[in-house]
């Protein structure tokens, strides 16, 4: 991992709750909190800091109750006086306020210019600070599609008002992993102050995305559970912890505990989770081709990239007509169960003709019926 990484920012309370139909209840964030603290997020980003938004000032005190001094807790805010003036009271430990860099956003959204844009940013983080929040951040709305000189400016104005973070969002999930690398690069180059990304999933490569900032010196990313969030939702939280944890051995994440948090970000959303999904999904260590079966007795290293166990899941085997006899011989020979060359042949073709697959108990019963006698070999010590 790179040195200047800082963390992951979990934002499925914020950016999360934006999927349509996604609306949590105080338990489900309580809940959510309470799960994110365990599994070791470095921020997690509670919602929107606005009037309308009544729920935010218990929320931040029962968060802090339950997260302690663990992870630090922040929220999003439009850089408008009022909304800053709310956030100020709920007193979180981050605040990041959120401005448009792309002309796109400026001229046609807004209808402002980029004067304006680089004064208010200014007007905002300093509000922010005067009113006692400890950590102002700045997120750079579309700055995947902005003009690299004016959202440099800006990132440059936002650390002179005093921010420590800017946040580069790639809010319709344009950039390839390289590009977004290269913008990261630049923004270091130029401006003395951490980056953050926050990346949607519009072409499918949010985390590739976020991992590709991070080697390229970003010190943070955002994430949500499931990657759920506007469209095609954003950075996936399961998989980032995943590769960081089993693949780049950041030891401050439980990836064992993501299946249960992906589960319960489910239920409450009303979201079904793929039985391939990355990390988490059902399906993801049942092997049916007798190629990989053959592998996985061997060494379960040649086909698994990291122990199911690190995730809470099981090894499990399934026999039809992908069955191979190398396959099915290793595996009954790993429970002590030899069969003759002919008996082995019986049995592989007596399961492919069954026209559906069999799990391993209901294979061993079959080589026993295959057998007039089935003679176990001593047990491994």
């Amino acid at each position: 991992m790179n040195r200047f990484f800082a963390g992951i920012i979990d934002s499925t309370l914020r950016e999360g709750e934006q999927a349509p139909g996604v609306t949590f209840s105080r338990r489900d964030r309580t809940t959510l909190v309470r799960d994110l603290v365990r599994l070791g997020v470095d921020e997690i980003e509670l919602g929107i800091a606005a009037p309308a938004n009544d729920h935010i000032p218990a929320l931040v005190n029962r968060a802090r109750q339950d997260g302690g001094n663990r992870c630090r807790l922040g929220l999003w805010c439009r850089c408008r006086p009022e909304d800053i003036r709310f956030a100020a009271r709920c007193r979180p430990d981050v605040l990041s306020l959120s401005m448009p860099v792309s002309d796109l956003h400026i001229h046609q959204r807004l209808r402002r210019n980029r004067a304006w844009v680089a004064e208010t940013v200014a007007a905002s983080v300093r509000r922010a600070l005067d009113l006692g929040i400890p950590r102002v951040a700045v997120g750079l709305e579309d700055g995947s599609r902005a003009d690299t000189e004016f959202l440099l400016r800006v990132a440059a104005i936002a650390r002179e008002a005093g921010a420590f973070r800017v946040r580069l969002a790639d809010t319709v999930g344009i950039c390839s992993p390289a590009t977004l690398a290269g913008l990261v690069r630049r923004l270091r180059e130029k401006v003395d102050i951490e980056i953050g990304v926050h990346c949607h999933n519009d072409f499918g490569m949010a985390t590739a995305n976020s991992i590709a900032a991070l080697e390229a010196g970003a010190g943070s990313l955002d994430a949500t559970v499931l990657g759920i969030g506007e469209r095609a939702g954003n950075c996936r939280l399961e998989e980032v912890i995943g590769f960081l944890a089993l693949q780049r051995g950041c030891r401050r994440y439980r990836p064992e505990l993501l299946p249960g948090l992906c589960r319960r970000v489910a239920r409450a959303g009303g979201l079904t989770i793929a039985e391939n999904h990355p990390l988490v999904g059902a399906r993801l260590f049942t092997c049916e081709t007798g190629l990989h079966q053959h592998g996985l007795a061997v060494n379960p290293a040649t086909y698994e990239p990291y122990d199911p166990g690190r995730v809470g899941a099981e090894r499990k085997l399934l026999f039809g007509l992908k069955t191979g006899t190398r396959a099915v011989h290793l595996h009954l020979a790993r429970q002590g169960i030899e069969l003759t060359g002919p008996q082995l042949r019986r049995l592989v073709s007596s399961v492919r003709a069954l026209g559906r697959t069999v799990d391993e108990e209901q294979l061993l019963l079959l080589a026993g019926r295959q057998a007039k006698t089935v003679r176990k070999s001593p047990q491994p010590s």
